[in-house]
């Protein structure tokens, strides 16, 4: 959805979507995001956090390392090489455009490698990085790639995900508190607590609803965009089972759903919204 809003913002100032491209932007984001997880999920393993976890269907790690320990140093490999692939795609737009994706390049291999070792120890960084990796480095890399220049729209395209992205990751802490507490991991819900992690989830969502309206009143987005609005009653439905049952909002999997849901849904809406609008 990322990668279809970036495509969705060149399609919506009447450019060309040049399909190799894509294929190649496509598949860089596959990549970039495998890596972080594997990798996550090989020092997850490594610190004895998998083991100390009560899984859920959208919390507690996959459980594929617990159940097949020798399997360690296979998805380590595995996310190497999908870092370096990455860098390769990386390397071939560089190539073609030159400097300017650069900075893009280099944030995106930041967060993958800092990510679990690092960012997941600052509350703020852990917080908004989700939203920077896959809103405004996923959307604004794929649209730079199809164009060789940066869009305005894109930006502000990008703000929509980066909330709600962020918003994804942060609901899926809330189950794992005590366990990330217990290997060294300080994000915003273990040093905050829930009621202001709810109230986090509150402002992110209530300020992706007002950024659609403001763009539309704007003429930045066309007025359909406001179909996204129609996707925003899964953040009040999300945000009542996370008041209502906190840390054990994982044996209610309908809430962790409707937001993931959401993070999905929105940004359809309003890549359809800018290409049809």
């Amino acid at each position: 959805m990322c990668v279809f809003l970036g495509v969705s913002t060149v399609i919506a100032n009447q450019e060309s979507v040049d399909l190799y491209l894509l294929a190649l932007a496509l598949s860089g984001a596959l990549l970039a995001h495998i890596s972080v997880n594997t990798l996550n999920e090989y020092s997850d393993f490594n610190s004895g956090l998998d083991l100390a976890t009560t899984r859920t269907p959208f919390s507690g790690g996959s459980g594929a390392l617990p159940g097949n320990p020798e399997m360690v140093n296979v998805v380590f490999a595995v996310g190497v090489a999908s870092l370096a692939a990455t860098l390769l795609i990386g390397g071939f737009f560089v190539w073609k455009y030159g400097l300017a994706i650069v900075p893009v390049g280099i944030a995106g291999i930041i967060l993958i490698i800092t990510y679990t070792g690092w960012i997941n120890k600052s509350p703020y960084l852990c917080l908004i990085s989700p939203g920077l990796g896959f809103g405004f480095l996923m959307v604004v890399g794929t649209q730079f790639v199809l164009t060789g220049r940066y869009m305005p729209l894109s930006w502000l395209v990008a703000v929509i995900p980066f909330f709600l992205v962020n918003n994804l990751l942060l609901l899926n802490q809330y189950p794992d508190i005590q366990a990330d507490a217990s290997v060294g991991r300080n994000h915003y819900p273990i040093a905050y607590g829930i009621r202001r992690s709810n109230m986090v989830y509150g402002i992110f969502a209530l300020a992706a609803t007002l950024f659609i309206i403001t763009c539309v009143m704007s003429g930045y987005f066309p007025v359909l965009s406001l179909i996204v609005l129609f996707s925003m009653p899964l953040a009040v439905f999300t945000l009542y089972g996370a008041i209502k049952y906190g840390e054990e909002i994982g044996n209610y999997p309908q809430y962790p759903g409707a937001n993931v849901a959401l993070a999905i849904l929105a940004p359809l809406l309003l890549g359809l919204s800018l290409v049809f609008g």
